[in-house]
């Protein structure tokens, strides 16, 4: 096997609440430092040893994580906020220093961790260009060579000569992404920046992502965005509270990582409260309850058989019009349906809800979703006035193929549903065109 081009053991990162690190050093300062390493490697060795992992002034945001990336490998990292996916990719790009712990790159590093990393304010965006490609290790040639190629992809080409404070995010993350892209490193580290350009400009740096895959350069892609990691990383790294939870193929790892995520369950598996300071507001939803095919709770479903998803909510003053919406998606953040009151009870602005605690019941027929893990999202609102509340991951259930009635009906099927779709077959050699179901 090849040397791998990223090697991270025992990586730690630790910080201390209400300290800042001093911007500018003197000369004495920096002697002074150069001569106390060795003692501050020490103790940084001995806190990793003692209880200080405890200590309310002291945050571990990386706690001794290990592990090897090889050439041309596309990874993503995984985890809720605050998990340390950040925290790494600035270790990575040398942007800031473990507290313990090695790593070894063995390539030029080009990273996009925030919009404008490394571009100056009061340069031209043609300047920017010329200034992020040496920081990032290019030379003049090579930035010349690409450079028609990274304004036409920045899309730009109006603002080239514009200061770039003048750029609004989306135009700086634009040229960024372009630059980082475009200049062949051997190693490419993206962070949850892409989020801030639209929809067109997030699909297009994928489909580049893609390339730069393609060409066999190492990409690590940190994201919330499910399906772009699944689609662009074979392999994903699952933190969890500053440590690797699990490391492994993406499609299990993002499994894995929904049904940890989403563990909002309180007293039983089928009850999910929300914890909702009540009075907060209009409205206080507080739980979603799923009932199986036989009316007993459960959080796991037959796919043969009708269930229900129930949400309880709490009314505090006169409402007009108001509705309650339930959105359902797969483990890959894909949006299955979704579904209001005003389906069945229609949009009136004259009917007023009155102070009190209701239960909402959505029936959802059998033969609908496929096996797997499913999430819900519940909101509500008055139409036209905008939400009075959203609650999102409200709660979880699965589908499973095993407690049906079986036989055929009963079996997964490829896609997002798998409704009982009747079909007609007609012998079209005979002259009566008999027809069978």
């Amino acid at each position: 096997m090849s040397t791998p081009i990223i090697q991270v053991k025992g990586l730690s990162k630790q910080y201390h609440i209400g300290l800042r690190e001093k911007s500018t050093r003197t000369f004495r300062e920096a002697l002074t430092d150069a001569f106390m390493a060795p003692v501050r490697n020490l103790r940084n060795l001995r806190r990793l040893t003692r209880v200080e992992h405890d200590s309310p002034d002291i945050i571990w945001a990386l706690h001794d994580i290990s592990f090897d990336i090889q050439p041309s490998e596309v990874v993503g990292i995984i985890g809720k906020n605050g998990a340390g996916k950040s925290t790494l990719l600035k270790i990575l790009s040398r942007i800031t220093e473990p507290t313990s712990g090695e790593i070894r790159l063995h390539g030029r590093v080009a990273s996009l961790l925030e919009v404008g990393t490394g571009f100056h304010p009061e340069l031209t965006g043609r300047e920017n260009i010329y200034l992020n490609g040496t920081i990032l290790g290019m030379r003049k040639t090579e930035i010349d060579r690409k450079f028609d190629e990274i304004v036409a992809f920045s899309e730009i080409e109006k603002f080239l000569d514009t200061p770039v404070k003048r750029y609004s995010s989306g135009m700086y993350v634009r040229l960024a992404f372009a630059v980082a892209a475009h200049l062949e490193p051997e190693i490419l580290l993206i962070d949850e920046v892409l989020a801030v350009g639209d929809a067109a400009f997030q699909k297009k740096c994928l489909g580049k992502m893609g390339d730069v895959a393609y060409q066999g350069r190492t990409v690590l892609f940190v994201s919330h965005n499910m399906p772009a990691v699944r689609e662009l990383c074979p392999r994903a790294i699952y933190l969890a509270d500053g440590s690797i939870a699990l490391d492994g193929v993406t499609d299990t790892i993002i499994e894995h990582y929904i049904k940890t995520s989403l563990n909002k369950i309180n007293k039983t598996p089928h009850e999910f409260i929300i914890k909702a300071a009540a009075g907060s507001g209009k409205v206080t939803p507080l739980s979603v309850i799923i009932r199986n095919g036989k009316g007993d709770k459960s959080s796991v479903v037959d796919m043969d058989e009708d269930f229900t998803i129930a949400v309880t909510y709490q009314i505090h003053e006169p409402i007009n019009n108001y509705h309650t919406f339930i959105n359902v998606y797969s483990t890959d953040s894909t949006h299955v349906l979704g579904a209001a009151t005003w389906d069945t009870h229609g949009l009136n602005p004259e009917v007023v809800s009155q102070p009190g605690t209701y239960t909402c019941s959505f029936s959802l027929p059998g033969h609908l979703l496929n096996k797997g893990a499913y999430t819900i999202n519940i909101n509500g609102q008055s139409p036209g006035k905008g939400f009075i509340y959203q609650e999102e991951n409200a709660a979880t259930f699965t589908v499973s193929e095993f407690g049906g009635t079986g036989g055929a009906k009963s079996r997964n099927r490829p896609g997002i549903i798998r409704p009982l779709i009747t079909s007609d077959i007609a012998r079209l050699d005979r002259g009566d065109m008999d027809s069978q179901t």
